[in-house]
C-alpha cells in the first residue's frame, strides 16, 4: 500500500495533487480564525483585566465552541505531521492520501459552516462572535480547494473500494507508528480477536463479569503493569504503548480494555503522590494484578463537582473511618484496593478539605459482593459496558489505615487526583478509537455481506459514504491520541491535549456506532447483533472521565487562561 505520492496522484482521479503542501497552506488560515475566535472571546469573558468564570458561565456556548474549534485545529495539524511523517517513510499510499484529503475537506468545510458538537448542537462562526471579515481568511486557496474537492463522494467510494482489498483485522492506514509499537498493536490485536470478541457479546447480554481467566491472562502479558516503571516489578513502557493496547483491547470489548484503567489511575495516583512505602507496597501488586484497584470518586449528587463531596474521613486514633455514599464505581466488588476521594476537614467546603485514601477491601462474591464490615453497595443496571459491573456504595464507620493516607498528608487529595487525568483521559480517547474501529469492523462485513435490491449494500454510495467518514474520524481522533501520548512520554503538560483526544474520540465513537447500527438496519436494533452492544458501549465515552461539556469547559478554560 505505500507507494510514490506523485505517481499514484496521476493515476487516481479522486486525489487531489500536491496534498501535502495545500494541507500546510490550510493550516494557517484555519489557525488565524482560532486566535481570533480566541482573543474576541477573552475580551468577553474578561473582567478587571481577568478572565472571569461566571462571564465563561454566561457565554457557555462560545466557550465550549471555542473548544471544539481549537480540537479541529489541532486534530488538522495532527494529521498533517501523521502525513508528511508517513511521506519521509514511502508510506503516504493512496489510502493515507484519501484520509488526509477528506478530514482536511470535511473539517475545514465545518470549521466555516458549522462544528457538530453532537447530534442537536452546532456551534457556528458568528456564535463565537465572527463576523464575514473574521471568516475571509478561510477563502485562501488551498481551503477552497481542500474544501471543493477534499471530501467528495468519489473520494470516499474509492477509500472503501481500497478498504475492501484488505482484511478486516487491518486497521485502515498506516498508523505512524514505529516498529515496537506496531508489534504491541499486533500482538494485542490477535489477542482480541482470538480471546475476546469471540465472547464479549455473549458477556454483555448475560451480563456478566469478565472471567477471571482473562485478567490472568492480561496480568501475564504485563497489561497491568504496562507503565510501571520496572524497579516496581512494571514494563516501564510507554503511554503511547497505554494508549496502543487500550485501544485494541477495547476494539475486542471496552470493559476488557477498561480493566487496565484502573490500573493505571491508582498506580499514577501512588506514582505521583505517595509515599516511598506505599510504592514499595502497592505498586508491584497492581503491576501483577495480585491487587485490582477500583476508583472511588463520584457522589450521588455531585457528578463532576468533586470539589463538593460530602463522604467523611474522620481521625480514629492513628486510623480513619469514612461515612458516606459514592455511585458510579466500576468492578467495585471484585477488587482489593479502592483510592478512595473523602473529606478530612469537616470544616471545609471545597477541594482543599479532600484527602486520597489507599482503602483495603475484601473481594467479594456474586452471593455477598461486599464482605469487608462498614461497606455495602448494589449493582447498578446499565445500558453498556458491563464487563466489570457498576455499583453504588454506602461507608458506615469504614476502617481505613493510617498508613493508607496518600502521600501521608491530608488535604491534598484533589491534587492528587489532578495529576491522574492526563493519563486517564488519554486511555480514555484511546478506548473510544477502540470501540469506533470495532463499529466499523462489523458495519464494513455487514455491509459487504447483505444483499439489496440485487446489490451488496456497500455499494450504494450513502452506506460507502459512512465507512469510509468512520475510517477518516477513526484515524483523526487516533492521531489526536498518539500525540497526547508522546507529549506525556515527553513530560510536557498535555492536560488541553488529552482534553481534546478525549472529547473528538467520544463523539467519532458513538457516531461510528450509530452509523454502524443504521447500515444494519432493523438488524442492528436486535439485541442478538453485535452493533446493538457496540451502540451501548459507545455511548458511555461522552460521559465518564469529563463529560464533553465538562472537558469542553476545561479546554475553554486553558485556552482563554
Amino acid at each position: 500500500m505505500a507507494h510514490d505520492g506523485q505517481d499514484i496522484a496521476m493515476t487516481a482521479p479522486t486525489l487531489l495533487p500536491d496534498l501535502l503542501a495545500l494541507g500546510n497552506a490550510a493550516l494557517a488560515p484555519a489557525q488565524s480564525v482560532l486566535e481570533t475566535a480566541t482573543a474576541r472571546l477573552r475580551d468577553k469573558v474578561s473582567k478587571d483585566g481577568r478572565v472571569a468564570g461566571d462571564l465563561i458561565d454566561a457565554n457557555q456556548t462560545a466557550a465550549h465552541g471555542l473548544s471544539w474549534l481549537a480540537t479541529y485545529v489541532e486534530a488538522l495539524q495532527q494529521m498533517q505531521k501523521w502525513a508528511e511523517h508517513l511521506q519521509s517513510e514511502g508510506k503516504f499510499g493512496e489510502v493515507e492520501q484519501l484520509i488526509h484529503q477528506i478530514a482536511f475537506g470535511e473539517y475545514l468545510w465545518q470549521i466555516q459552516g458549522g462544528i457538530q458538537m453532537n447530534q442537536g448542537e452546532m456551534i457556528r462562526p458568528h456564535d463565537m462572535g465572527l463576523g464575514p471579515d473574521d471568516m475571509a481568511v478561510m477563502s485562501a486557496g488551498a481551503v477552497t480547494t481542500l474544501t471543493q474537492g477534499g471530501n467528495t463522494q468519489a473520494a470516499r467510494e474509492r477509500l472503501v473500494e481500497l478498504m475492501q482489498e484488505h482484511s478486516a483485522n487491518i486497521t485502515v492506514g498506516a498508523t505512524g507508528l514505529d516498529d515496537e509499537l506496531d508489534m504491541i498493536r499486533e500482538q494485542f490485536r490477535r489477542y482480541a480477536v482470538e480471546r475476546i470478541e469471540p465472547h464479549a457479546h455473549d458477556w454483555h447480554l448475560k451480563d456478566e463479569l469478565i472471567p477471571m481467566e482473562i485478567i490472568e491472562e492480561l496480568a501475564e502479558m504485563g497489561v497491568f503493569g504496562l507503565t510501571i516503571p520496572e524497579e516496581y516489578g512494571g514494563l516501564g513502557l510507554s503511554k503511547a504503548s497505554m494508549a496502543v493496547v487500550s485501544e485494541e483491547l477495547s476494539r475486542g470489548y471496552i470493559g476488557v480494555g477498561s480493566l487496565g484503567t484502573r490500573s493505571e489511575i491508582a498506580a499514577e495516583l501512588i506514582l505521583c503522590g505517595g509515599t516511598d512505602a506505599q510504592k514499595e507496597k502497592w505498586l508491584p501488586r497492581i503491576a501483577s494484578a495480585e491487587t485490582l484497584p477500583t476508583a472511588v470518586f463520584t457522589e450521588p449528587n455531585t457528578g463532576s463537582d468533586l470539589g463538593s463531596l460530602r463522604t467523611r474521613a474522620k481521625r480514629d486514633g492513628d486510623d480513619y473511618r469514612v461515612t458516606g455514599n459514592k455511585t458510579w464505581i466500576t468492578h467495585a466488588a471484585r477488587t482489593h484496593v479502592m483510592t478512595l476521594l473523602a473529606r478530612t476537614d469537616p470544616d471545609s467546603t471545597d477541594h482543599r478539605g479532600l484527602s486520597m485514601f489507599l482503602a483495603e477491601k475484601t473481594p467479594g462474591t456474586d452471593a455477598d459482593p461486599f464482605p469487608t464490615e462498614g461497606m455495602s453497595g448494589g449493582e447498578i443496571e446499565v445500558l453498556g459496558y458491563r464487563g466489570m459491573k457498576e455499583y453504588e456504595l454506602a461507608f458506615d464507620n469504614f476502617h481505613v489505615k493510617g498508613e493508607n493516607l496518600l502521600g501521608g498528608e491530608e488535604g491534598k487529595g484533589f491534587k492528587q487526583l489532578m495529576q491522574t487525568f492526563e493519563s486517564a483521559r488519554i486511555q480514555t480517547a484511546a478506548r473510544a478509537v477502540g470501540v469506533a474501529q470495532a463499529a466499523l469492523d462489523v458495519a464494513m462485513q455487514y455491509a459487504q455481506d447483505r444483499k439489496q435490491f440485487g446489490k451488496s449494500l456497500i455499494e450504494f454510495p450513502r452506506v460507502s459514504g459512512k465507512l469510509a467518514m468512520m475510517a477518516v474520524e477513526i484515524m483523526v481522533a487516533r492521531q489526536l491520541t498518539y500525540f497526547s501520548a508522546y507529549e506525556k512520554d515527553h513530560d510536557r503538560r498535555c492536560d488541553l491535549e488529552a482534553g481534546m483526544a478525549k472529547l473528538l474520540g467520544a463523539r467519532v465513537a458513538w457516531a461510528a456506532a450509530d452509523n454502524g447500527l443504521q447500515i444494519h438496519g432493523g438488524n442492528g436494533f436486535a439485541m442478538e447483533y453485535t452493533i446493538s452492544r457496540i451502540l451501548c458501549d459507545a455511548r458511555i465515552l461522552n460521559i465518564f472521565e469529563g463529560a464533553a461539556e465538562i472537558q469542553a469547559q476545561v479546554i475553554a478554560r486553558r485556552l482563554l487562561g
